[in-house]
């Protein structure tokens, strides 16, 4: 039998009696990392063999594992927090077993982008779950266009090194939408902030950010329908673009300036160059 067994991400008052009970009887517990797993198993007293199961050895590790459970062994999955087989190699494990026949089952618990859903105080009726983005160009056009035009509340996860620059995407593709931020869920520092992508990226901009995040983004209007960043916040990230340059001491190029204002926006720098060159003229 293999587990998915859900682990708390963050407060461990979180793991749940069902959860316990399976990491305690399993016969092997594989997980994305075994020092992490390791401290949760130590604080519930828990003396399990770990077997690592991460994405860079889940070609080699899945096999092995499916080996273990043909022979009957029970194996519960974890993941570093939260739910295994979302945004994590998990899924892999779980799909290769249930080809097999094998039997699947799962102890439910915390999923952080749930959690963020119902705490954002967006509609709940209707939503979509995308991940993390990507911080390729053709990752980052493809899910501005999405977001502009998607009706359904949208959850995505984010690192805080990378989170600016998904703010300055949002002020352009969603410019007017009520966005939530959410980081260090359950955890002590647990913080929802509120507003519009600009408001967020303002307050981000001077508050660094730390933490596990979510995000979610309120839909878009039903008349809604093509993708468009904001004529102002192009040209106000190109004009901040070229300023730091400036102060550095190396000063960029205008249409270096755009090429790059349009990848963190996800637009392509022909469209950047026109929405800019909007405010230039109104302004002039």
């Amino acid at each position: 039998m293999l587990y998915v067994v859900a682990t708390p991400i963050g407060n461990l008052g979180d793991l749940s009696a069902r959860a316990l009970e399976i990491l305690s009887a399993c016969d092997l517990i594989a997980a994305e990392d075994t020092r992490r797993t390791q401290k949760l198993l130590t604080h519930f007293q828990i003396r399990k063999p770990l077997i690592s199961y991460y994405e860079h050895n889940k070609a080699s590790r899945g096999p092995l594992l499916l080996e273990k459970l043909r022979g009957g062994q029970t194996v519960a999955l974890v993941s570093d927090a939260g739910t295994p087989g979302i945004s994590d190699p998990g899924a892999d494990l779980i799909r290769a077993a249930v080809a097999e026949g094998l039997p699947v089952s799962m102890a439910p618990g915390p999923v952080a982008g749930i959690m963020a859903l119902v705490l954002s105080g967006l509609p709940t009726e209707r939503f979509v779950f995308e991940g993390f983005i990507g911080t390729d160009r053709k990752s980052r056009e493809e899910f501005a266009g999405m977001i502009a035009s998607e009706k359904r509340t949208v959850i995505v996860y984010e690192a805080p090194h990378r989170l600016i620059k998904t703010l300055e995407l949002l002020s352009g593709a969603a410019p007017g939408r009520q966005t939530a931020v959410c980081r260090e869920l359950t955890k002590a520092h647990e913080e929802i902030r509120r507003g519009t992508p600009a408001e967020l990226l303002a307050y981000f901009t001077e508050q660094e950010p730390r933490g596990e995040f979510v995000i979610v983004i309120e839909g878009a209007p039903r008349e809604q329908t093509s993708a468009a960043a904001a004529p102002e916040t192009v040209y106000q990230i190109t004009e901040k673009i070229m300023k730091e340059s400036e102060a550095s001491g190396i000063p960029i190029k205008k249409s270096d300036a755009l090429k790059e204002a349009a990848a963190r926006l996800g637009i392509s720098k022909n469209r950047a160059y026109a929405l800019y060159e909007e405010i230039k003229k109104e302004r002039s």
